[in-house]
């Protein structure tokens, strides 16, 4: 008789995850499932390659190999053969991450479960799983659909016969797993009609982990910025980046009588951002604060008045997405201002009254919706705000959403009985 042994589950991060919210709480969800939950995230520097949240073990696996030196996704500086360099990347894409998946090979103890977190993750997860069922373990694999990448704007380079091949890898890489997650319903209706995957789709929410509203809103961003009572808080969350709309963000704001954007987050614009506070046109007016802890997020979101999401829908992954920072808002209380664009977060707005939406490159008309929600009467705004955590709470918190997730990862991997051996659900096909 096979010996019984804990279910391990390991959640692929293809990031530092420092942290990495989604992962974090599907992690918690495994772990209260019963399952010893790794995080295996990108090594980087400045952070530990090994620290945990409560029984979560997050381990950063340096990249090894004659890949590694693509890990930072730049071209390598002792080639000075460009096109050559370009044809590597777009023929053996995701160079970035190959290294990554080499210290996972040599290092990752087997697993039951692993969760492949988009589309860089799932290539490994395959190998792994495969590797896993030789060594006496489950070996599942579960390709959670966080963006939809090649149908975005995120590698310009794919193009053509080139993008066309990489979608027929990706499909491949779809069949072969043993089930496919999506972060939102309208995701998950595209991957199953271009995959028509065997299980239906799982559709997963990014929905906050519920957490009381606090009687009294928090004052966390007036604390940390010295922002006058007066003037009213436009928060921009998460990646600072090109394409967030986060230029037209600053200038719309400018629009109003008195208002300051504050944006908390990371990314390749921090120090451009920083830059801009000191601007004297900005100077009270533009805020930036480091990134903060998922489980903080909500208690400083609820800090704002409002909320902006003002990508530009310049793809249809963008048009399709629901980012953390949209739930982050509502479940703090904070009313969004969204990009018109942006299909299913206006849905989600215009569906219950959660916001308003605007032209994200119209600074004047995202000017106008911010004011459709700061000028609200106090008694329509308090009920405004009630509204957004009532729907989030009631209709999105992870713990609403994630009930199809433990029922699927019930079926894949059964909490009694020995864990070893072949079951109808093992996966055939491409392994990378």
């Amino acid at each position: 008789m096979s010996e019984v042994r804990r279910r391990r589950a390991v959640v692929l991060v293809a990031n530092d995850a420092a942290p990495y919210s989604r992962g974090l709480r599907i992690a918690r969800t495994l772990t209260d499932l019963g399952f010893a939950v790794e995080i295996a995230a990108v090594g980087a520097p400045g952070l530990p390659r090994e620290e945990r949240d409560g029984d979560i073990v997050i381990r950063r696996y340096e990249p090894l190999g004659p890949w590694a030196s693509w890990a930072t996704g730049r071209a390598r500086s002792r080639d000075p053969r460009r096109l050559v360099e370009l044809a590597v990347k777009g023929l053996f894409w995701p160079v970035h991450v190959r290294g990554w998946w080499l210290a996972l090979r040599r290092q990752l103890a087997p697993a039951d479960l692993y969760h492949a977190c988009g589309i860089l993750a799932i290539p490994i997860a395959l190998r792994l799983g495969a590797a896993a069922r030789t060594d006496g373990r489950a070996g599942r694999v579960v390709y959670d659909v966080i963006d939809i990448v090649l149908e975005s704007n995120s590698y310009p380079g794919l193009r053509g016969p080139l993008l066309a091949w990489h979608r027929r890898r990706e499909r491949r890489w779809a069949e072969s797993s043993d089930a496919i997650v999506a972060v939102n319903a309208a995701i998950a209706e595209r991957v199953t009609e271009r995959w028509r995957p065997v299980r239906p789709v799982t559709v997963l929410p990014n929905g906050q982990e519920a957490r009381p509203v606090p009687a009294e809103r928090p004052n966390l961003i007036r604390a940390a910025t010295g922002l006058p009572p007066e003037r009213s808080i436009v928060l921009f969350l998460g990646r600072l980046g090109p394409e967030r709309g986060l230029d037209e963000a600053a200038e719309a704001v400018l629009r109003l009588p008195d208002a300051a954007l504050v944006v908390i987050g990371f990314g390749p614009w921090a120090d451009r951002l920083r830059a801009r506070d000191a601007e004297p046109r900005f100077a009270g007016r533009h805020v930036t604060l480091p990134a903060v802890h998922p489980d903080q997020v909500q208690a400083w979101a609820a800090s704002a008045d409002v909320s902006i999401i003002a990508v530009p829908a310049a793809s249809l992954n963008q048009r399709l997405s629901t980012p953390n920072k949209f739930w982050e808002s509502l479940s703090g209380g904070t009313p969004v201002v969204v990009g018109r664009d942006l299909e299913v977060m206006r849905r989600i707005v215009e569906a219950d009254d959660l916001g308003a939406v605007a032209d994200p490159n119209d600074p004047a008309d995202l000017a106008r919706a911010l004011a459709g929600i700061l000028d609200r009467p106090p008694a329509a705004a308090a009920a405004l705000r009630d509204r957004c955590a009532r729907v989030s709470r009631e209709t999105f918190a992870w713990e609403v959403v994630d009930r199809d997730y433990r029922a699927l990862v019930g079926a894949l991997v059964p909490a009694v009985g020995p864990v070893a051996g072949p079951t109808t659900l093992a996966p055939s096909g491409e392994r990378g």
